[in-house]
């Protein structure tokens, strides 16, 4: 096959692709499913509790909570495009499927843990580990009994939890290594 066949088929099978991922959102998860109001509820509500946020750290905290969207959007988009974990009810055809927990739940939900251990002085690793199982042990759980989320092709809640920490520690250590490179005496003392 030509570089122009691979091209042609492929835009033919995108097309193909969106307007069958149109059609099931118009039938199965637009706004009048039940479903389309828990994900809407997954973006909204997670962002009401940003009013908590400490003020005198915004920049900082939400360059945590940006740092784990990027992270989780990418991963969440490979194993969606490889059929590892599907979110079978979304916001829009539009949007990547997962976008309600990626941009809003997660993000706002180790913000604000990060938020707790730096200005506690807890211990930030065992508080990951400790938010992770609940998201992925209890509130993932919820999610698979309730129909949207499925996994596939060997992929498990404890491969999601592993992730999830991995993602987690990497943007700490993102925002510790730039807090150190912005000020490196401050963390001196």
């Amino acid at each position: 096959m030509s570089y122009r066949e691979y091209w042609n088929q492929i835009q033919e099978k995108k097309n193909e692709l969106n307007s069958l991922i149109s059609s099931y959102w118009s039938d199965h998860s637009n706004v009048g499913t039940w479903e389309f109001w828990v994900v809407v509820s997954l973006l909204v509500l997670p962002l009401l509790l940003l009013y908590f946020i400490d003020r005198t750290r915004i920049f900082e905290l939400f360059c945590f909570g940006y740092t784990v969207h990027l992270l989780w959007t990418y991963i969440d988009l490979i194993l969606e495009n490889h059929n590892y974990l599907s979110h079978t009810y979304f916001l829009t055809p539009l949007l990547p499927f997962a976008v309600t927990v990626t941009t809003s739940l997660l993000p706002v939900g180790f913000l604000l843990m990060y938020q707790y251990c730096t200005n506690h002085k807890k211990n930030y690793y065992i508080c990951t580990f400790v938010l992770s199982a609940v998201f992925v042990f209890v509130f993932m759980s919820v999610e698979r009994v309730a129909g949207l989320v499925e996994f596939d092709h060997g992929m498990t809640q404890f491969y999601v939890f592993l992730i999830d920490i991995v993602i987690a520690y990497i943007s700490y250590w993102f925002i510790t290594g730039i807090k150190r490179f912005i000020a490196p005496d401050a963390e001196n003392g």
